[in-house]
């Protein structure tokens, strides 16, 4: 089976899109996080090329996409990163899509749903987070001091924060070459894009968006998370009427990169 041509080239190549697996297949569509591509999750996407059609992007301002259709105004929120979820789906014109987000791509594959629910079939969010910033009877994992500190670091100097953070949040401190992929990539951002994006990431409160979510929703949480601690997926869990919570035994903030395996059998698990 041939798929129909796409309608909009130019969105395929500002956002670097590559297709691959069965043409005939559901789509299954991959979205990384902050400071990484697409290339972060080639250990995941892979397993389902036999049954899926397996698309994969980089958001603008990362990886191979369009550097130079990167407009402060447009991603001064997250719905500036549904918005080109949504224009690749009907590029691409498909529906009832898997869409798996890590990170703060969850919040974005939210915001996409809620906007435009029939091309979403599944949402798989990894590591998810509304907030980040704790408020009254709602635990983000992080004190206004603490981001107000990161960002200002961040802004400072953002190869040093790299180094140092990186590692951190990728966790399994016995295997160091999973924090220097994660530092390497996180370098790789062109510093100007990578603050504004940390800042939209880190100051967003999306905890009412996710009331608004119709999509059977699988949360893939962490152990031993500094960035989404358990807390954060449980009560990302209680606001998704009927959403699946399954507590990964991956530790760290990425686990598309330090327990892949696991990863692919939870999702083929959920869309079952």
């Amino acid at each position: 089976m041939t798929m129909a041509p796409p309608l909009d080239t130019g969105v395929l190549s500002r956002n670097n899109v590559k297709i691959s697996g069965n043409p005939a297949g559901r789509p299954i569509v991959f979205a990384h996080g902050f400071g990484c591509s697409q290339e972060m999750w080639r250990l995941v996407a892979p397993a389902f090329e036999n049954e899926f059609l397996v698309v994969l992007f980089d958001h603008v301002g990362a990886g191979g996409s369009d550097l130079s259709a990167y407009d402060r105004a447009k991603y001064d929120s997250l719905h500036g990163y549904a918005d080109d979820v949504l224009e690749i789906l009907e590029a691409l014109d498909l529906s009832d899509a898997v869409y798996v987000g890590h990170s703060v791509s969850a919040m974005v594959g939210v915001l996409a749903a809620t906007h435009d629910p029939s091309r979403f079939g599944s949402l798989v969010l990894v590591g998810p987070s509304p907030r980040y910033v704790d408020d009254v009877d709602y635990t983000g994992g992080f004190t206004q001091a603490d981001i107000d500190g990161l960002l200002d670091t961040l802004d400072s100097n953002y190869l040093g924060w790299s180094s140092q953070l990186a590692p951190l949040i990728m966790g399994n401190s016995e295997r160091p070459e999973l924090g220097d992929e994660l530092t390497s990539s996180f370098c790789r951002v062109d510093p100007a894009i990578a603050s504004h994006f940390a800042h939209v990431t880190f100051t967003s409160d999306n905890r009412e968006d996710l009331k608004n979510v119709v999509t059977p929703t699988l949360i893939l949480q962490c152990n031993d998370d500094i960035i989404a601690p358990l807390a954060v997926g449980e009560f990302v869990h209680g606001q998704i009427a009927g959403s699946t919570l399954v507590v990964l035994d991956a530790t760290g903030h990425c686990p598309n990169l330090s327990s892949p395996a696991e990863v692919v059998t939870r999702i083929r698990e959920f869309l079952r």
